[in-house]
């Protein structure tokens, strides 16, 4: 079992640790609600160093990264990060990745999900034998990844005295050091509260420890997977393995606006095309339950007039906020549309749900 570099800070807080994509990861501290609610009204603070960190760089690095991504690199400013999809070339959907223009020329680093960190790396280095001038470097045991999200955030950034923090919009980021520490700091997220992640160059454990000592007035707490994993549903956001993996395309996950079509050329395009044009056999889909219950991964999606299976849920859960079952889903186009009727199979009865347009939660604005 892999183990993050903050795993002594974790046992230490009690948490419970449990096996995700092969490391030995906390699913919870105290509890998963508890932790959710600590997010939502103060600050989180997840240890996600168990994604991939692959740095691209080279005068080559910006002709290989549109020829593998699907978006727009090219749009990218230093400093500034976007979504974006690996494909297969059938259009499938390798992984969902950020990438991050850094400050030096010809200088990128790719976020990638930890389930797929060999997958993805063996796949650049295939693909980037071809192009010269590209340097492909795993840097995931060298650079830790630590997110701190929540209202109370900001304040608690404030207290290292860098206006450079305090002044990045969205997806933007700056480097920092805290307690000796270089860290590249980033606007972004997965919980959809205000927010920064830290690229730890160097032991994470001082920035952990620092976090969470500025911020204990404010309420933070370390937050686990439980908890992560509530929040980003309620945003609507993709889970890999879950609601996308390489049967799927981004035109039928619904996020066709990672997608780059006037870029040029790039790995799957042509399926892409075809399936945009054609219009997509199924759709990604939000619904609500409209009576008690809790949707879950691999349930069927029912017509419910005559209870037969249209679809399958991708991810559920029970909204702590909206005090509902939601889940998100594929069906066909026909079954898309927000305000439609659906039903959800829940251990042999039907429940019934009504299609909504993500997010579920929507936080206020500060």
């Amino acid at each position: 079992m892999k183990q993050t570099p903050l795993i002594a800070q974790h046992r230490a807080a009690g948490a419970k640790l449990v096996d995700f994509a092969g490391w030995d990861m906390p699913i919870q501290y105290g509890g998963v609600v508890d932790e959710y609610q600590t997010v939502r009204t103060a600050a989180g603070l997840f240890d996600v160093s168990h994604m991939g960190r692959i740095e691209v760089s080279g005068a080559g690095a910006l002709v290989f990264l549109q020829g593998i991504t699907t978006n727009d690199i090219a749009v990218l400013q230093p400093m500034h990060a976007q979504y974006s999809m690996v494909c297969n070339r059938q259009g499938g959907i390798k992984d969902d990745i950020f990438v991050y223009r850094l400050a030096g020329p010809n200088e990128y680093l790719l976020c990638v999900n930890a389930s797929n960190r060999d997958k993805i790396h063996s796949w650049l280095l295939e693909q980037g034998a071809h192009v010269p001038g590209c340097r492909i470097h795993d840097r995931s045991t060298e650079i830790a990844q630590i997110a701190l999200q929540g209202p109370a955030t900001r304040a608690v950034v404030a207290t290292f005295g860098s206006t450079a923090l305090d002044a990045l919009k969205l997806r933007e980021s700056t480097m920092v050091t805290i307690e000796s520490v270089p860290c590249l700091v980033a606007r972004t997220g997965y919980t959809g509260e205000f927010g920064y992640e830290f690229y730890v160059y160097g032991p994470p454990a001082p920035v952990w420890n620092a976090l969470l000592d500025r911020g204990q007035s404010a309420g933070v707490k370390p937050a686990g997977l439980g908890a992560r994993d509530l929040l980003r549903l309620e945003m609507g956001y993709l889970l890999y393995g879950n609601d996308i993996d390489e049967a799927t395309t981004p035109i039928e996950a619904g996020v066709e606006w990672a997608v780059s079509f006037t870029k040029g050329d790039f790995i799957g395009r042509d399926a892409l095309w075809a399936q945009k044009q054609a219009g997509p056999g199924r759709r990604f889909i939000a619904f609500e339950l409209l009576e008690k219950g809790v949707p879950r991964h691999g349930f069927k999606i029912l017509d419910p007039a005559t209870s037969k299976p249209v679809g399958d849920v991708s991810s559920g859960n029970l909204s702590p906020r909206l005090q509902k079952g939601i889940g998100l889903g594929y069906v066909p186009a026909a079954y898309a549309a927000p305000g439609t009727s659906i039903a959800v199979d829940i251990r042999g009865k039907a429940f019934l749900a009504t299609v909504v347009k993500p997010p579920f939660y929507t936080r206020k604005r500060t």
